[in-house]
């Protein structure tokens, strides 16, 4: 017993153990693996926050330069239409907002899918709350669940890492519109609704992919690209008879959103396809297979008439190369139609040319061969070519909603 006790005594100083219970060394190293797990539990957070603050600096230095405001820049343009309906809903929208064609009608609002505004307006219920401020507030935190879910799909893909991951958020932060993610627009909530239905995909948590895919379908026609990859994926799924009933269900449920909101329309206007008849008569915006996108990019590469013009060309190029190079890469194939769904939307649509590079932003999976790329470059190769991509969008995305005097 004697020599047991002398055995304990002299271990328990040689660990020099104190009241705490563990040695230093143990205690330690403890603190540094907390301190890794939370560094990388806030990453994905803290550099999308950065890039975007080094956007609305760039912003503040130039609408400074053009003696504008500020706040007045993000919520310009679609922005009043989306503040307009939080405060006062559909039929109590101020009545100075009008369409292209400077009219309005009691359907011109309808032409803005109400899941933004939503939760905008829940939001300035709160005491204290203004309208702007929650709007801004809604897009903030939608960027940072949009980057938590691209750090995970980064991780997810075949060749994904960590790293990859954490790149895919900064060049979504970084893309060339990335400002539009920090103004009273709803592309921030879409995108993260649509990034979490990708997710859900990848994991196969289809009741997860089905009930973002639902909810994204409220905030933007975009969804109808991600029901496409969404059902498509969950057909296949069914198909091999894999995880039971739930494939069911999240494809199921994943079209009613979009179908829901254009079915209300469809009631509102007596048209089955209201929503459309809006669009055209609002903004002569109709799909028309790309032949008005044809005849922009030809006269501005011809005579460019403006930086955002020909840069906008430019866009659409490296958009459909990077569609071409996930392909041919093996990017997961729902990751694939998804991104393939938004750029031809964007390419078809004969709407606002101006406003093509901004409907790019939720066409993040074309990212993903970027972010593998760049993930297996040295550190610094990775970090200057951010760096140079970071300075670009902060710099066009100031300039788009400042120097530039037109819709975006």
């Amino acid at each position: 017993m004697t020599g047991t006790t002398l055995v304990v005594v002299s271990t328990a100083e040689a660990v020099h153990l104190e009241p705490g219970g563990a040695p230093p060394a143990a205690r330690g190293r403890w603190e540094r693996l907390v301190s890794h797990r939370l560094t990388h539990l806030l990453a994905p957070a803290l550099l999308y926050l950065a890039v975007r603050e080094i956007g609305l600096l760039a912003l503040r230095l130039m609408a400074h330069r053009w003696d504008k405001d500020v706040g007045r820049a993000l919520t310009s343009w679609d922005g009043h239409w989306f503040l307009g309906i939080a405060e006062g809903g559909y039929r109590n929208v101020p009545p100075w907002l009008v369409d292209a064609f400077s009219r309005r009608t009691d359907e011109t609002p309808l032409a803005f899918f109400p899941g933004y505004p939503a939760l905008v307006r829940w939001l300035a219920a709160l005491p204290g709350v203004e309208p702007v401020g929650a709007a801004f507030a809604v897009s903030l935190f939608s960027g940072v669940c949009c980057a938590y879910a691209l750090h995970r799909i980064g991780r997810r893909v075949a060749g994904g890492s960590h790293r990859a991951g954490l790149v895919l958020v900064v060049l979504f932060a970084a893309s060339p519109m990335a400002v539009v993610l920090s103004m009273a627009y709803s592309e921030a909530t879409f995108c993260a609704l649509a990034a979490w239905s990708l997710v859900g995909v990848l994991e196969r948590r289809w009741v997860l992919a089905g009930a973002c895919c639902a909810a994204a379908g409220l905030v933007r026609p975009t969804a109808a690209a991600l029901v496409l990859a969404v059902v498509a994926a969950a057909v296949v799924a069914i198909a091999r008879r894999e995880g039971g009933a739930r494939p069911w269900v999240g494809g199921a449920i994943a079209p009613l959103g979009l179908l829901g909101y254009l079915g209300y329309v469809a009631l509102r206007t007596g048209q089955w396809d209201g929503w459309f008849a809006v669009q055209q008569r609002g903004w002569d915006s109709r799909f028309d297979g790309g032949a008005a996108t044809w005849r922009f990019a030809l006269a501005v590469l011809g005579d460019p008439r403006s930086v955002l013009e020909l840069a906008t060309v430019w866009f659409l190029v490296a958009a459909i190369a990077l569609a071409v190079l996930c392909a041919r890469r093996g990017v997961a194939w729902p990751l694939v139609v998804y991104g393939v769904g938004v750029l031809v939307m964007d390419l078809g649509s004969n709407g606002l040319m101006n406003s093509k590079a901004r409907l790019l932003v939720p066409a993040f999976t074309l990212l993903v061969p970027a972010a593998l790329a760049l993930a297996r470059r040295r550190t610094g190769t990775a970090v200057a070519v951010l760096a140079g991509v970071v300075a670009f969008s902060a710099w066009f995305g100031a300039y788009a909603i400042t120097a530039w005097q037109y819709a975006i």
